[in-house]
């Protein structure tokens, strides 16, 4: 159902469309099927409700912030399945998505208090210059179906404690989610139009974001391709855009690093959610006088990682979100393959009758990977790590950087002067510095070139939802 002016409804034209789990192919639920008048609703719900939010003390905002984020902990199994069954991850990284969603929710309650403006030294005695910081307006939220949760809260958390309202459009393959949260909005006296859930048809939906004038923010998680439509059509009517876009990571591992720590910091990253995260890694640089030995020393790591159902509590590896998905990782390794890489891992999908109706595709490791092959340059967004080879710091640094993407790269080395060359020209948002899983809710997540525009998280999330306005004010002294 649709969540507009603090009610639920249908979609206007009656339409409805199946939600699919991935594992077992099945039609979890029919859902409405909204489209540019339900845009428009929640639009003129969300502009009504902004003068009256907007004036609410910081305090008053973060009550309801806070309360959620409880909730979401107290409810973390049964939220945990339902993102499970809609988008297929295994059901113990699925209960950690749902804890950091909790943590943005409860960063922001606390982080809204602290919206300073100033009051700047003045070049005449009778002047005093005074910068407010005031919310920007409605804003339109579109969240990525790879995480669920975590993602319409990075979004809706900073939004509503800045004294924002908020259009919610989740992916069109995980609403599921998205109802549950705000159901608890709605349980906690969330006043009428503050937050707004449509989902559905999502280019009708974005015509209406984009049209109209009194949305005066975007932010999207999504591929640099749609990502670019939407900042040309928020030209329009210059409207502010925050986005976290495509990734292709690079995760090097020099000859001085822990190669058992910097083997299971690749399969933290590289395998979390199947492969289906922006940040995870994407190529793998090892350099040559180690790569045989951390090569074998991977592969002897894989044996631990078990494909299947989510909700079964041994499995690590779900399946992919549907059927494109595992095409496109059967032609990445199918060209790597041609071109002379070597599948000495996985590399096929997994037989037996638990996989015959879901999207699976067996973690798979690539050796003797190469910059001709499509997985060197395109985004993969699947379980396979291909694994290149290098000789200097320089030579690491230019392929890393050989890229028009730049959300995250890893490195492992023991050499803390090479921890501050390589920091300081990666040319990244995020570094992950023996470290596969840097997110965390009170620090800066986004990228540069390609790979995005804004930041989410921590006091930098709270920027992009705020005007800054300045008060000259002449006295009579």
């Amino acid at each position: 159902m649709q969540y507009i002016n603090g009610e639920w409804c249908q979609a206007t034209t009656g339409k409805t469309y199946p939600v699919y789990n991935p594992a077992t192919g099945e039609v979890i639920e029919q859902i409405a099927r909204g489209g540019k008048e339900e845009g428009n609703l929640a639009i003129d719900a969300a502009k009504n409700a902004l003068p009256s939010w907007s004036k609410k003390t910081a305090k008053e905002r973060a009550f309801y912030l806070k309360t959620v984020s409880e909730k979401l902990r107290e409810r973390i199994d049964h939220l945990a399945t339902i993102i499970t069954t809609e988008m297929g991850k295994p059901i113990a990284e699925a209960k950690g998505e749902v804890n950091l969603a909790a943590d943005y929710l409860e960063w922001y309650a606390e982080e809204g208090k602290r919206i300073y403006g100033d009051t700047i030294p003045s070049s005449s005695e009778t002047k005093r210059i005074i910068v407010l910081r005031q919310p920007v307006g409605v804003v339109a939220a579109i969240t990525p179906w790879n995480f669920p949760i975590a993602m319409l809260a990075r979004k809706i958390a900073p939004a509503l404690a800045a004294g924002c309202t908020v259009v919610l459009k989740p992916a069109e393959s995980t609403p599921l989610t998205a109802i549950e949260v705000m159901k608890i909005f709605h349980e906690v006296g969330l006043p009428k139009g503050v937050l707004n859930l449509v989902h559905g048809e999502a280019a009708p939906i974005g015509e209406a974001m984009m049209e109209r004038q009194e949305v005066r923010k975007i932010t999207f998680t999504g591929s640099t391709k749609v990502g670019k439509e939407l900042a040309a059509k928020a030209a329009a009517t210059m409207k502010k855009i925050s986005m976290e876009l495509g990734g292709h990571a690079p995760f090097i591992i020099f000859e001085d690093a822990d190669l058992e720590k910097a083997a299971e910091g690749v399969i933290a990253s590289k395998f979390r959610n199947a492969g289906q995260t922006c940040i995870c890694t994407n190529r793998i640089y090892v350099q040559r006088t180690i790569a045989e030995r951390f090569s074998e020393i991977l592969v002897t790591k894989m044996d631990k990682l078990v494909v299947g159902n989510g909700l079964q509590p041994e499995v690590t590896i779900g399946p992919l979100i549907n059927e494109a998905a595992v095409a496109k990782t059967e032609d990445h390794i199918s060209d790597s393959v041609k071109k002379g890489a070597k599948v000495v891992y996985g590399g096929k999908k997994p037989t037996g009758e638990v996989y015959k109706k879901g999207h699976f595709y067996e973690p798979t490791i690539l050796l003797h990977a190469t910059h001709e092959m499509k997985i060197a340059t395109e985004e993969t967004f699947g379980p396979v790590a291909p694994i290149f080879e290098f000789d200097t710091e320089e030579e690491a640094l230019h392929l890393a950087n050989d890229t028009s993407y730049g959300l995250a790269a890893y490195f492992y080395t023991k050499d803390v002067s090479r921890v501050f060359r390589m920091s300081e020209k990666l040319e990244y948002g995020i570094i992950g510095i023996n470290d596969p899983v840097p997110t965390t809710a009170q620090a800066p997540f986004g990228g540069v070139k390609e790979s995005g525009v804004g930041r989410e998280g921590g006091r930098y999330g709270l920027e992009d939802y705020l005007d800054y306005k300045f008060l000259s004010l002449e006295l009579e002294l």
